[in-house]
């Protein structure tokens, strides 16, 4: 391993044509956030014009994860049979499609049934995009690649809340907005096609795109077996992943992660448009506060793992996770009315629940042979999901509203803190060590 960071470290690229590739993803994965974000930050007025309870909410916003994270586990497993590239067209027809009909909708059984779809075609994205920077760049810049990568993740609410809102009042309806967002689909699926290509060896030898020096950088520092072409049975990689125990401590961080994420995403409108009585336009303005921050902080936290870390995740992980639970307790306890406070604790939780992002998905590429990366996040993320779908839900029963009308979330933000502490003293627990595979069969 020395001996292939050291070569990786001499040789010098001639071309950057894997952070096209990169940027064509970011890109991609920003379009797929384009309709789950905008849900969320209109749910407040959909939940209104189509009569549904906060309980009913929260299983709109959940039940978006069951599709997801079934999608999750077989895209991951597709990805490493068929391609990257071809599961992640599938994803991207099916979310365009699902998207220009969620503004149709009009009742509360059909919305249910639009999420799950959703969520079964957005699951198709993540796994293949995630294999396709395995494959495209070498280990001492995966942490940087990834993180970038997944700076989609909030680059997407921080920017759509406010295009949302902005839409929905231009038009006077929240319809309108979900035929308008349909588009970036159709042309997403031509930047695929057009510009990214499953590995290096693909691109060298049949588009030409990417110089040798370039090649040979990469492929100078990746995990792999015996041979870079030769596919692992996926029998093997499932005995591999289940017979791991650090591969399932990082499920289980994953969940109460993703829990937190999705959690926080699902509920801020309706915690700043209910509890701080914010208006529409307004409450787009400050739930779009933490993404903006938490972008800063996943870069960061790439770099961080490339340039401090040397590729450990482990203490990346605790230093996000940790002071989450003091923060999460701040943000319930501010009083209507203190916009400054508020701000302040919006920041906080924003940077410190997502400076981890980019390590957390960087761990299995820097754990696990390349040829079973896919089948590797796409069942540790398709586990993940059920965080992102039990905590939202869990948090519409912890939603009170009193006798006056007033509505309070202080018990969300409480249940989110316990799921930082779970997830920040498991991540000491990792092992950091590159697991050896010595046959694919």
């Amino acid at each position: 391993m020395l001996e292939k960071e050291t070569m990786s470290i001499g040789l010098k690229p001639k071309t950057g044509y894997r952070w096209v590739i990169l940027f064509v993803l970011w890109l991609l994965y920003l379009i797929n956030y384009l309709d789950r974000t905008s849900v969320l930050t209109l749910l407040p007025v959909i939940r209104t014009d189509l009569h549904i309870t906060h309980e009913q909410a929260g299983l709109i916003a959940s039940i978006f994860f069951v599709g997801y994270a079934i999608a999750q586990v077989l895209a991951g497993m597709l990805a490493d049979r068929i391609g990257a590239k071809r599961v992640m067209s599938i994803a991207i027809i099916i979310f365009t499609f699902v998207t220009f009909a969620t503004g149709l909708v009009r009742s509360f059984s059909t919305f249910v049934l639009l999420r799950l779809g959703l969520g079964i075609g957005e699951g198709c994205h993540f796994a293949p995009a995630s294999r396709t920077i395995a494959d495209w760049f070498p280990n001492n810049e995966k942490g940087r690649a990834t993180s970038l990568f997944t700076t989609t993740f909030q680059v997407g609410p921080a920017v759509i809340p406010i295009l949302a809102t902005s839409l929905a009042t231009f038009f006077g309806s929240w319809r309108p907005v979900f035929f308008v967002l349909g588009i970036p689909g159709l042309i997403g699926i031509f930047m695929l096609w057009y510009y990214v290509t499953n590995t290096p060896e693909e691109e060298l030898r049949n588009k030409g795109r990417i110089s040798k020096e370039e090649y040979d950088y990469i492929l100078s520092n990746l995990n792999t077996t015996k041979s870079e072409t030769k596919k692992m049975a996926t029998t093997k990689a499932l005995k591999v992943l289940f017979t791991d125990i650090s591969f399932i401590a990082y499920c289980l961080i994953l969940f109460f992660n993703l829990a937190v994420i999705w959690g926080e995403l699902v509920w801020i409108s309706s915690f700043l448009y209910e509890q701080h009585g914010f208006s529409l336009k307004a409450m787009g303005f400050m739930a779009s506060v933490p993404s903006l921050i938490a972008i800063v902080a996943l870069v960061l936290g790439g770099w961080l793992m490339d340039k401090v870390f040397h590729g450990k995740a482990k203490w990346i992980l605790a230093i996000g996770f940790l002071p989450c639970v003091p923060i999460f307790f701040l943000l319930s306890s501010v009083p209507k009315g203190h916009i400054f406070l508020l701000t302040v604790a919006l920041l906080l939780m924003g940077f410190f629940s997502n400076i981890q992002g980019g390590a957390l998905y960087t761990y299995p590429q820097m754990r696990f042979p390349k040829q079973m990366v896919g089948t590797a996040i796409g069942i540790s993320n398709g586990f993940g999901q059920l965080g992102s779908f039990l905590a939202p839900f869990a948090a519409g029963f912890l939603v009170k509203t009193s006798a006056s009308g007033a509505v309070s979330y202080n018990n969300v933000f409480i249940m989110f803190a316990g799921m930082a502490l779970i997830a920040g003293v498991l991540s000491l627990f990792l092992s950091e060590k590159p697991k050896v595979v010595e046959s694919l069969e």
